[in-house]
């Protein structure tokens, strides 16, 4: 067309749209001069926003890796929701390796699975944010990501169109996304991100998805900012028990502390002190402390101002050390004693006690005094626990009073308990009699075996596997007495805190007991007198869920922890089964009748409200209400059978209790680790005593790990009960076996 052509044809178009026609060309000209680089140039450029994102699991080390990209340089960096787990520390990782924990998750929204976190950090190189609506089917574009934990991997593909995926517009990318791409960013050829990296296809491994940048630029317009604070459910301390004072990762689960990364002051120092004041003349304060690294220094604080002035008790370096901290800096600290003992063991669980009794300090490893100090330079205070440095430690059997037992058992205990070790098989295998000599004796017989074992490392394996059947004979029996009586008088979460015992000796059940009945109080509290059962349960799922971030447990779902009921009251965290059992019990002290559902594959709880229907809820989702439909679809989802009566039937506390030891089982058996295999076989069988199938397993199992006892009892009772479908003649070959060895 020429140039007098376009000029007549213009002329004939009205004043408004030749606006929009001019508009249009115009906007078309700025498109086409917008610059496009190579993806070799993309890759080179993007690589100093895209960061690496990783998130802790419920034990040490990463659970979790994945994307994630700056979006602003005072340290905005987006990613997907997924990617940053739930309730866990985060960490970000920088274009040239420097980490940041993060300090507040800034805006999220599960429903696009997006999140922008910060961290403190100025001038950083952001992405600029495209317009998705102006991305046509076929465009080139680039992902940059970390998959299977290759760091900044790139991809070019295309736009395959845009999809409805459960009301969320998506992208659709012919395009390879492999884990560890989740966050990272989709980017045109201009550098522009259009798009956030999600959702592996399950179709092919050449389709992928991501979520349009529009939605994040809504997360950056309206943030929902939740602090670290607030956001660390997983292993949170108990603010009403203990106090943080300068930074570091403390930790309280099952029972124990632990803490890593530095503390905020000079030389890594944080504290974690206990709301408890102690005595005010003469007491004692001690506790159990492993390191991790013996170059590290934690321990025992006291006479602590809540600020930087306390005394510290602690092994440093391999060495015992005294410190009398006044103030901030290296400069204020007096080292009040040093020196090697051979009672400190490296490596291994030492006892610290501390005694402040007027004019004077006793220090003591093990029992063994350290250091006995006149020094008066700080009075008062409270007490707590000290770390320095990285140093990564734990702590447990914290504890404080006038006058505390010693760590060690007494001479005359070691003594019988070294002559009953004495008659153990060569096998090393501890017989049902041996245990039940040691069994009166209480926790010391289990401290005075770990003490020979110190002392005798040639019988160490053997005193150990002793002390473990001690411990072990003490949870069953615990356990059995949780159980025992009608099912009407069986106090569910008490009995599930003794299934959490079998695995943590150490489990202080009577504290996990008082915490959940202290929640159950602080909801009541703040209902009204006259709240009927609607309100109740309004109020329970509010507080547990909104407030206290009570959630199912989606990216670890097969860790043990989550049936461990006292690790999901700290954590926060767990599995339909037992978040149903925390709920269950509180709704009885509100006076709500909810109980638990068997499932298959999914345990759900009902609620019976008086005089009307009952309706079925899931606790893994935040107590969503279910109707039949829903109830049929996840009939189908987790068993594939369609719905019948038989999937709504109400459990009692001894069918829960054996779902929860089998879900163990299972997870023992995947783990390839039969002892724990047996241990919870035992307790099966504790509740379930005429099981054919839970009887042949433990036979099988002791018989593989030398339980040559166990193996023989389970034999003889199925030859005495001659059970269906079982080999007998197999059966009584192995009893004449174990009866006179394999001739």
């Amino acid at each position: 067309m020429t140039a007098a052509g376009t000029a007549t044809r213009a002329a004939r178009i009205p004043g408004p749209a030749l606006i929009a026609w001019l508009v249009a060309i115009n906007c078309c000209a700025a498109a086409a001069a917008e610059p496009r680089r190579s993806v070799e140039e993309l890759a080179r450029d993007l690589r100093k926003s895209v960061v690496t994102i990783r998130y802790s699991g419920r034990g040490d080390g990463d659970k979790g890796l994945g994307t994630g990209f700056v979006v602003a340089a005072d340290g905005l960096v987006a990613t997907n929701l997924h990617v940053i787990g739930e309730a866990r520390p985060i960490t970000v990782e920088l274009d040239g390796g420097k980490k940041h924990d993060v300090v507040a998750v800034h805006s999220s929204d599960r429903a696009s699975d997006l999140a922008i976190v910060r961290i403190e950090a100025r001038d950083l190189v952001p992405l600029a944010l495209g317009d998705p609506a102006t991305l046509a089917d076929g465009s080139e574009v680039v992902a940059i990501g970390n998959p299977h934990g290759l760091e900044k991997s790139v991809v070019a593909g295309r736009v395959s169109g845009r999809r409805d995926v459960d009301g969320l517009d998506m992208i659709q990318l012919a395009i390879p996304i492999e884990p560890g791409n989740s966050g990272g960013p989709l980017v045109d050829l201009a550098g522009r991100v259009q798009g956030v990296m999600t959702m592996k296809s399950l179709v092919t491994p050449n389709l992928g998805f991501a979520v349009a940048a529009d939605r994040l630029r809504l997360l950056l317009d309206k943030p929902n900012p939740v602090t670290m604070d607030r956001w660390l459910t997983i292993g949170a301390i108990d603010a009403k028990e203990w106090t943080l004072v300068g930074g570091g990762r403390w930790r309280q689960r099952a029972g124990r502390i632990s803490v890593s990364g530095a503390g905020k002051g000079f030389g890594g120092r944080s504290l974690c002190l206990s709301v408890e004041e102690p005595p005010a003349a003469a007491y004692e304060v001690a506790v159990r402390v492993k390191l991790d690294d013996e170059a590290g220094a934690a321990g025992l604080a006291f006479a602590a101002d809540g600020g930087d002035r306390h005394y510290g008790f602690y092994p440093s370096g391999g060495r015992l050390r005294f410190t009398r901290f006044n103030g901030a800096d290296v400069f204020s600290w007096t080292v009040l004693g040093e020196k090697d003992l051979p009672e400190y063991r490296p490596g291994e669980w030492n006892h610290l006690r501390v005694r402040r009794e007027p004019g004077r300090i006793l220090c003591y490893v093990n029992d063994a005094l350290a250091f006995d100090s006149a020094d008066d330079g700080l009075e008062g205070g409270r007490v707590g626990l000290v770390k320095f440095r990285e140093t990564q430690a734990e702590f447990r059997g914290f504890t404080q009073g006038v006058d505390l037992p010693r760590a060690m058992p007494a001479d005359d205990l070691v003594e019988r308990v070294a002559a009953i070790a004495r008659d153990l098989p060569a096998s090393g295998v501890a017989t049902a009699e041996i245990v039940g000599r040691l069994l009166p004796e209480g926790q010391a017989a289990s401290l005075a075996l770990e003490a020979r074992a110190v002392a005798l490392e040639r019988e160490a394996a053997r005193v150990r596997g002793l002390a473990a059947a001690v411990d072990d004979r003490r949870a069953l029996d615990a356990f059995e007495k949780a159980v025992a009586g009608d099912e009407a008088d069986i106090d569910l979460f008490r009995a599930a805190l003794h299934v959490s015992k079998l695995d943590n000796p150490d489990l202080d059940v009577d504290a996990s007991r008082k915490e959940l009945d202290r929640l159950a109080a602080d909801v009541a509290a703040r209902l009204p007198a006259d709240a009927d059962e609607t309100a109740k349960l309004a109020m329970l799922n509010r507080v547990l869920f909104d407030e206290l971030g009570f959630h199912g447990s989606r990216g670890d779902y097969y860790n043990r922890s989550n049936s461990y009921v006292n690790e999901v009251l700290d954590d926060r965290e767990g599995i339909p089964i037992s978040l149903a059992v925390v709920y269950m019990e509180l709704a009885r002290q509100l006076g709500l009748a909810v109980r638990g559902v068997g499932f298959p594959g999914h345990f759900l709880v009902r609620h019976d409200p008086a005089g009307a229907e009952p309706h079925y809820l899931d606790v893994f989702d935040r107590a969503k209400p279910l109707s039949r439909d829903d109830l049929a679809q996840l009939a189908r989802r987790s068993s594939d059978r369609p719905l019948t009566d038989a999937h709504l039937a109400v459990v009692g506390p001894r069918a829960i209790l054996t779902r929860m030891l089998r879900n163990l089982e299972n997870l023992a058996e995947r783990d390839r680790d039969p002892d724990d295999m047996l241990r919870y076989l035992d307790a099966i069988l504790v509740v379930e005593p005429d099981s054919v199938r839970d009887r042949v397993m433990r036979m099988a199992t002791a018989h593989r790990v030398g339980r040559r006892e166990t193996a023989l009892n389970d034999a003889r009772w199925i030859l005495d009960h001659q059970p269906e479908d079982i080999d007998l003649d197999q059966v009584r070959r192995l009893v004449d076996m174990l009866e006179h060895g394999d001739r």
